[in-house]
């Protein structure tokens, strides 16, 4: 060891961020396990490293005995042999003895070598698990480095990432060198280091992408409020805004719809649907249905199902290619949808022998009991709240009235006394 050592410890310090503290004690650490293992030695044994100048000092450790107890000189030293060191040693004392063993220093030498490659290799991992944790859930871009049992690997610069089968978009293509934007989904501590997890078919995607493409969604002025998608085909997005003045339909298609046809550009050709949030559920529940047209919504609050007619032309638009449309649309709302074209929705009326304001009577009277209910529910849960309080004042006023029984009977008892 010497001062060049210490100069380099000192650059990979600022370089690496590892603190130099914890490379000397690792080296310190090491060196007493190489020392045992190359000389075979079972004294027990310290290392000692000058910060200043990398010197190593090897000492073996001995306890202080009887002269007639000595059992094990690689462990013990007699007081009389350890007083000839030093007069002022006693007996339960530790002496420290200097060890010069051949070779030793090419040997501190290559475990130096090793514990410092390894405390490296474990502070780059640990800033990588820490940058890209920080980066969960955000857009990161890489380029294709390998694909491997329909598994693809991506270069992200730092670190090489995965993007898992399921997390691809089906029929999507990934030839080497090509570059993707990607959800960086998950960070793993693994033996082998941090490894990160991408997606391109999460919808969180979907938002990110939009808070690029749209100023006004990263500023806030118009926000997202769900998303459904089915990645590589369809997806729908709901959203609002805070000011009445900013259409936020205009304002996520663009001119000449150029911010949509950007996200779409990056989703392998996906379909996009922006449709506006409504706080009205009927409202909501026909935006979502776009590109169809609504003609009347019946709606039960507590089942939070939905009847929907839509024109009889436009029945297999609604209910989309092997019902897709329908259940995007159920899945941005959250509601159960059920679609009849109006020559169905007739005939129904007829086989329940209903008229249309009889039916939205039924929706509106078991709007009502279902309000009802859930009032009622409400106020049993109050009643028994008010009841287990009442009991346990109640159990209160007994235990304080028993324990003052007993005080009384005792004072009775010590006055009989």
């Amino acid at each position: 060891m010497n001062q060049e050592f210490i100069l380099a410890l000192g650059e990979i310090e600022r370089e690496k961020g590892v603190d130099k503290e914890i490379i000397f004690e690792a080296l310190e650490s090491a060196m007493i396990s190489s020392y045992k293992k190359n000389f075979g030695s079972a004294q027990n044994v310290d290392v000692e490293m000058n910060r200043e100048t990398g010197d190593v000092a090897l000492y073996a450790l001995k306890e202080v005995v009887g002269n007639e107890d000595l059992t094990d000189s690689n462990l013990e030293i007699t007081l009389s042999d350890a007083q000839a060191i030093n007069a002022s040693y006693q007996l339960g004392d530790t002496v420290r003895i200097r060890l010069e063993p051949e070779n030793f220093g090419r040997i501190a030498a290559q475990t130096a070598k090793q514990v410092v490659i390894q405390r490296i290799k474990d502070a780059e991992r640990d800033v990588i698990f820490e940058d890209y944790t920080d980066r969960e859930n955000e857009i990161i871009t890489g380029e294709v480095r390998r694909v491997s049992n329909r598994n693809v690997f991506f270069d992200l610069g730092k670190t090489e990432a995965l993007l898992p089968f399921q997390e691809q978009i089906p029929g999507e293509h990934y030839g080497q060198g090509e570059r993707f934007k990607l959800l960086l989904l998950e960070v793993r501590r693994t033996p082998k280091g941090p490894q990160v997890i991408l997606s391109r078919s999460h919808p969180n995607l979907i938002k990110r992408l939009f808070e690029m493409e749209v100023p006004e969604i990263l500023d806030g002025v118009v926000e997202i409020y769900s998303i459904a998608r089915e990645a590589g085909s369809r997806t729908k997005i709901a959203v609002f805004s805070k000011d009445p003045s900013i259409d936020p339909l205009g304002a996520c298609v663009g001119f000449k719809g150029n911010r949509v046809k950007a996200i779409v550009d990056q989703l392998y050709n996906e379909k996009i649907d922006i449709v506006i949030y409504e706080k009205d559920i009927a409202e909501f529940i026909a935006n979502a249905l776009s590109p169809s047209k609504v003609v009347e919504v019946f709606i039960k609050e507590r089942e939070k199902e939905a009847l929907v007619v839509v024109p009889d032309y436009q029945l297999s638009l609604a209910i989309g290619k092997e019902g897709q449309n329908a259940r995007l649309a159920a899945k941005l709302t959250n509601w159960k949808i059920d679609i009849k074209s109006e020559s169905q929705f007739a005939d129904f009326l007829e086989e329940e022998n209903l008229t249309k304001e009889e039916l939205k009577q039924q929706f509106a009277e078991a709007s009502k009991i279902d309000e009802f209910l859930e009032d009622l529910d409400q106020e049993d849960q109050e009643d028994n709240l008010e009841t287990d309080l009442e009991d346990d004042s109640n159990l209160e006023v007994e235990d304080a009235t028993e324990e003052m029984e007993e005080d009384e009977d005792q004072t009775i008892d010590s006055e009989d006394e």
